[in-house]
């Protein structure tokens, strides 16, 4: 199945229907009286999170979705249907949001973070009153009837932010389909050039009876917190996440530079990228010396990144430790979300 993160769709709530003019007749009652009903309202268009979804790959052939109009009322004071709601089924993690303005700043209408949540985001349109609601003692015979309310339109983008418990981030050809291969069984595409991930991936590691959800982001360039290389997209993807393993390829040319390099973008991205908890892992640790590696990941500790793990994506070793210290911030009290990410309003945010 292909992977898309974000849509632009059109969507239209139903009109409510016309009411009806229309008199009782009946034999023997020579002057009936109004008796013309209501018009029906008119479908709403509603938003569902269903379990089982993992993209947004519909929405590119699907476009335009309107909800029915309310039927027009008739006599003998019956009411018009209602016109039959919409419901537009997003996976897990989707927020629709609306289109950016003249400065670049957007409004998130709805975020689904839970299977099942639904919410009415255009209303329909009421329906039109019949004649018979017009009729006073001074107006017995009104032939005045509603039209019925129009239904609300717009435009809206759709942008998927993957749900995961722990996110995987990098330079490219870091290690990070390899390490995300040995711990979960996601057969992520592994290849010895750089960006062999193109689109975010999500695996289950089962962990000394601990389950968690680790998602892999391709890998980041300098600038990727302006939209380099896609990568403010990438990085929505882990502003949920609970805790973020910092992966580093210990036979580049400078670790020290990558580090700072990916710690910068975190920095610069915002969205309370940059206080999650991290852990520092060094891979390719089985094609350097032990002597190598440690003076590696001290140079990271003088540097300021502290701790980093040593471990080998490709033989697992080392791998366990780094497992082990991720259960413990994902046992940790979760934060409050009033200081979360998910404010739209904070940064621009232009689709692409």
């Amino acid at each position: 199945m292909h992977f898309l993160d974000q849509a632009k769709i059109f969507i239209r709530s139903g009109a409510g229907g016309p009411g009806a003019v229309s008199f009782r007749r009946e034999k023997y009652v020579e002057y009936g009286g109004p008796d013309g009903g209501d018009g029906g309202k008119g479908g709403d268009i509603i938003f569902e999170a269903v379990p089982g979804l993992n993209t947004l790959i519909d929405f590119r052939y699907t476009q335009h979705f309107k909800a029915r109009r309310g039927t027009p009322g008739a006599g003998k004071n019956r009411t018009g249907a209602g016109g039959g709601d919409l419901v537009i089924k997003v996976p897990v993690g989707t927020q629709v949001i609306s289109e950016p303005d003249e400065e670049g700043y957007s409004e998130i209408l709805a975020d689904f973070t839970e299977p099942g949540q639904r919410i009415v985001l255009l209303r329909g349109g009421d329906g039109g009153r019949g004649n018979a609601s017009y009729k006073t003692s001074t107006n017995r015979a009104p032939r005045q009837h509603g039209t019925g309310w129009p239904g609300e339109e717009r435009w809206v983008w759709l942008r998927l932010k993957l749900l995961a418990d722990v996110g995987l981030v990098g330079l490219p050809n870091a290690g990070k389909s390899t390490f995300i291969n040995q711990v979960t069984n996601a057969q992520a595409k592994v290849g010895a050039y750089p960006f062999t991930t193109t689109r975010p991936q999500l695996g289950v590691v089962l962990h000394k009876g601990r389950e968690f959800v680790l998602a892999d982001i391709p890998g980041l360039i300098e600038g990727a917190s302006e939209g380099a290389g896609i990568g403010d997209r990438f990085l929505g993807h882990i502003e949920r996440c609970r805790v973020l393993i910092h992966l580093i390829d210990a036979t580049g040319d400078d670790p020290v530079e990558a580090w700072q390099i990916v710690r910068n973008e975190l920095a610069n991205y915002g969205e309370g990228l940059e206080e999650k908890p991290q852990l520092l892992a060094l891979n390719k640790g089985d094609l350097l010396g032990d002597e190598l590696m440690k003076d590696i990941a001290g140079d990271l500790k003088k540097a300021g990144a502290g701790k980093a793990f040593i471990i080998s994506g490709a033989t697992g070793k080392g791998v366990d430790k780094l497992l082990d210290a991720v259960i413990p911030l994902l046992d940790a009290p979760k934060e409050s979300d009033e200081d979360g990410a998910d404010e739209a309003g904070d940064r621009p945010w232009s689709p692409i």
